[in-house]
């Protein structure tokens, strides 16, 4: 890779802060959630064919992104975890019982609304050829989520495969990652512009400590005229480039986003965490209508010896104060807006089924806005 990882993805896509777009609060290295120690991330792309749909055969817009909440030889040990829904209309597998026992373990995984199963399913193929002791003695109830891709994508030709989910848990690392249309987001739209993958962290001190708070997003939401950059009402600008439609579009727009931290935090505090979500959403426009799923899932690194609790002794975990998490918010609801902007600038036009066409949040206008750009 070269360039300032805060500026180009290691494609060379450019990231939202490249157009002089200022945000709030202070990034880690690679302005990612895999700057929070531990946490890697990895992706499966599907792209083929053009033309007039075949179920089964194509166009394919989709893929999986995978998500590691721990180092893959500590897969095992759970983290502690809450989950927010602002809108149900969507999936997160795995939810039931981290609201029961606040935490989970094993890695998360993001695809398209069809796949989830598959994703999920495979998910546990992987761990058992990785970390079979792990399976042993002990169901596993994996988390996987979905936004819905079918506009641009063969969704009902369910091309997704278990082995491309492989592939996405096999290749996850941690450092720069890839934004825009890979993995999950492959085939996914925000306010009527190509978006799909996107992140953003931010470094949070606290007393003697500095700490990170890692934010990935799925973005596929939001309806052009409410498009907001930065608290400029963009959408009223932009109505051109527009998406072209040779099929109807229904609306079926949905986020997922996965927040990620080493501050030591328990399961309640996790979950407060994961309700900040949606003001980082709400921040860009997105106001979770009827059709929108938008589910939030936060966790935390800290405190391993506790969630690995073994039976017949007293666990002890370390904690911020409730009193102290304000700045922690702030990080939340920063890195989600960011995100966001990253998913949709980091992006290219793209045609798929049908000829059904979504463009590119116009570069031209971020850099007349902002006032400034990456030379052509």
């Amino acid at each position: 890779m070269t360039g300032n990882p805060h500026q180009q993805t290691p494609s060379g896509k450019w990231r939202a802060r490249a157009f002089g777009i200022g945000f709030d609060g202070t990034p880690g290295r690679f302005n990612a959630i895999t700057d929070v120690p531990g946490v890697a991330a990895g992706y499966a792309t599907l792209i083929m064919g053009d033309g007039p749909l075949v179920v089964g055969k194509g166009p394919v817009r989709t893929g999986v992104t995978a998500i590691l909440p721990r180092p893959r030889a500590d897969l095992a040990t759970p983290v502690f975890a809450g989950m927010f829904s602002q809108n149900g209309n969507g999936e997160l597998t795995g939810s039931h019982i981290i609201e029961e026992t606040g935490a989970f373990n094993f890695p998360a995984t993001i695809t398209n609304t069809h796949s989830c199963g598959v994703s999920r399913d495979a998910t546990l193929r992987w761990m058992q050829r990785i970390m079979p002791q792990s399976l042993e003695s002990a169901w596993a109830l994996p988390v996987a989520g979905e936004t819905y891709d079918g506009f641009l994508n063969d969704i009902n030709g369910h091309h997704l495969g278990v082995e491309h989910v492989l592939s996405a848990l096999d290749t996850a690392e941690s450092g720069a990652i890839e934004e825009g249309s890979v993995g999950g987001g492959t085939g996914m739209i925000s306010f009527g512009f190509k978006a799909g993958s996107g992140s953003a962290s931010r470094i949070v001190e606290w007393r003697e400590s500095s700490y990170t708070v890692g934010v990935f997003v799925q973005a596929n939401f939001g309806k052009r005229h409410n498009l907001t950059v930065r608290g400029v009402r963009a959408g009223p600008d932009l109505k051109q480039p527009a998406i072209r439609e040779s099929t109807p579009r229904a609306e079926k727009g949905s986020i997922i986003a996965v927040v990620a931290t080493d501050a030591p935090f328990l399961p309640h505090q996790m979950k407060r965490l994961a309700r900040r979500a949606p003001l980082g959403v709400a921040m860009t426009g997105g106001f979770g209508y009827h059709s929108s799923g938008d589910i939030f899932l936060a966790f935390s690194t800290a405190n391993p010896e506790a969630t690995l609790a073994l039976p017949g002794r007293i666990a002890k975990a370390d904690f911020i104060p409730d009193i102290d998490i304000d700045p922690f918010f702030d990080a939340v609801i920063q890195g989600v807006e960011e995100a966001i902007l990253n998913a949709l600038t980091a992006n290219d036009d793209m045609t798929g089924r049908d000829g059904n066409f979504v463009p590119a949040l116009p570069k031209a206008w971020l850099k007349n806005r902002f006032g400034a750009g990456p030379k052509e």
